[in-house]
């Protein structure tokens, strides 16, 4: 893969995560997911996750020494785990999962996207 494509990968992994940001704004605790009108959020942002994780699999299956300048194989594996438990097992979806994601874990995976862009500038 080359320093394009990942670039391409990264700039749309930034997209998501603002959109998901966005989208969650309105979320205060995981119940909100499950009125109605709320559950819409859910699945967009479910949707916006498995795009993520799906760029983040494909940079890791081309490069995967690239993931390991900012963090471990552990937390990238973690990560790329959740699309497929998105992807596969939607049926089994727990809003709480997609809460917890959004509200603990969504920063710092931005903020290693963002380094991991930022290393093309050096």
């Amino acid at each position: 893969m080359d320093k394009v494509e990942i670039e391409i990968l990264l700039d749309f992994i930034i997209e998501n995560i603002e959109l998901v940001e966005k989208r969650f704004k309105k979320i205060k605790d995981v119940d909100d997911f499950l009125n109605e009108e709320d559950l819409t959020i859910l699945d967009a942002i479910s949707m916006r996750l498995q795009a993520t994780k799906e760029a983040l699999k494909n940079i890791n299956k081309k490069d995967s020494d690239f993931l390991l300048q900012v963090a471990d194989k552990e937390y990238w594996s973690k990560i790329i785990k959740t699309r497929e438990i998105i992807s596969h097992h939607y049926i089994n979806l727990d809003a709480e999962i997609v809460y917890i994601i959004c509200n603990e874990k969504l920063n710092e995976l931005k903020e290693n996207i963002i380094k991991l862009k930022n290393s093309f500038r050096r």
